[in-house]
């Protein structure tokens, strides 16, 4: 649906003609019914001439295959692959022009499991991303009543962090954003989002009064793929509780 907005030429693959026909309706792609993993149908939905594969079925074993005959076949430019199961993931060496050809992986569990680890690495976030390699982070905070940089305007907060350098990149404002400029005022439940080396995080949080009291205790809903990916995660750091319906 975005990329049609985007007016590009899309062509969608599913083995349900009923969901197809769903898709068509509503948007503006080619449909094709038929395997995703068979040369026959990435043939009909045009993949000799395609720029770029996105391979996200609910099957790493299809998705790896198509993205394998989408290289060998086509020499198509950009592969990318959805893959869920941690014993692919965890195996680099498995992807590369000489093994299974895959130009990026997309890993659901993966992402929601490093998500949930920055939250509990500085707890009162509400979201923590990473860039270049984990040496910057973006971080997103709520400000509250009686925060002591409620009310201060961006250039003062910037004085208040003296010794590092962090940068206000976005703020939400209830449902619409505002540009952060120096004379922006936080208000209270403020979304404020900062970008900073990954080693400055903390002190800047103890700097705004933003540090709450570490965790210890967690408690896992749930044993199947995030939850077992992330118990193994943290194990280590945290007393940890899985609860799961299944002894299996």
């Amino acid at each position: 649906e975005s990329l049609a907005t985007e007016k590009m030429d899309i062509t969608l693959v599913d083995d349900s003609a009923r969901r197809l026909r769903e898709l068509r309706d509503k948007l503006d792609i080619g449909t094709i019914q038929g395997h995703a993993a068979h040369p026959e149908t990435l043939e009909r939905a045009g993949l000799q001439d395609a720029d770029m594969l996105v391979a996200v079925t609910g099957s790493d074993e299809i998705n790896m295959v198509a993205c394998q005959i989408a290289h060998t076949l086509y020499h198509t430019p950009t592969k990318i692959c959805r893959i869920r199961s941690s014993s692919y993931v965890g195996r680099k060496d498995l992807f590369d022009n000489d093994a299974i050809p895959v130009d990026v992986i997309i890993s659901p569990e993966k992402l929601v499991t490093e998500h949930i680890l920055g939250l509990l690495e500085y707890p009162g976030t509400l979201q923590v991303l990473q860039f270049a390699d984990g040496k910057v982070q973006l971080v997103a905070i709520r400000a509250q009543a009686g925060d002591k940089y409620i009310g201060e305007t961006l250039y003062n907060i910037r004085k208040m962090t003296p010794k590092q350098d962090a940068r206000v990149a976005a703020i939400f404002r209830g449902d619409r954003s505002i540009k952060p400029q120096r004379e922006t005022e936080i208000e209270p439940l403020d979304e404020v989002f900062y970008v900073t080396a990954t080693k400055n995080i903390r002190p800047v949080m103890q700097e705004l009064g933003q540090v709450s009291q570490p965790y210890h205790n967690i408690i896992i809903a749930g044993g199947g793929n995030i939850g077992e990916r992330l118990a193994d995660a943290i194990e280590d750091k945290y007393q940890v509780k899985i609860i799961e319906q299944s002894y299996s």
